[in-house]
């Protein structure tokens, strides 16, 4: 694979889908680390973890599956992301209430 990207004008590489896509695929069938991935790809850490939950969360929500035991990890894996998020706006809801007694 080779490294696919494009400098525009600003200082950020813009990296074409499918390089993106090719990167995201490692990740899931190496066993390898992403850190060590990452600096093999010449990308950040951060960026490939971006790509990385990205399709996980486009192929999360694309919609019911045609395999029931998949179809219900999906449904499992939305409930745990909801679970996440409602917990977070939980504590920022108290932070900030906490913040505006003071």
């Amino acid at each position: 694979m080779t490294n696919e990207k494009k400098r525009g004008r600003g200082r950020h590489a813009h990296f074409t889908a499918e390089f993106k896509a090719e990167a995201v695929r490692l990740t899931q069938t190496s066993g390898r680390p992403l850190r060590v991935i990452a600096e093999d790809l010449g990308v950040g850490l951060s960026t490939l973890g971006k790509w990385v939950s990205s399709a996980k969360e486009a192929d999360l929500l694309s919609g019911p599956h045609e395999d029931t035991a998949r179809e219900l990890a999906r449904l499992r894996k939305e409930n745990e992301i909801l679970r996440q998020e409602r917990d977070l706006l939980k504590k920022a809801a108290a932070f900030f209430a906490k913040e505006t007694m003071k």
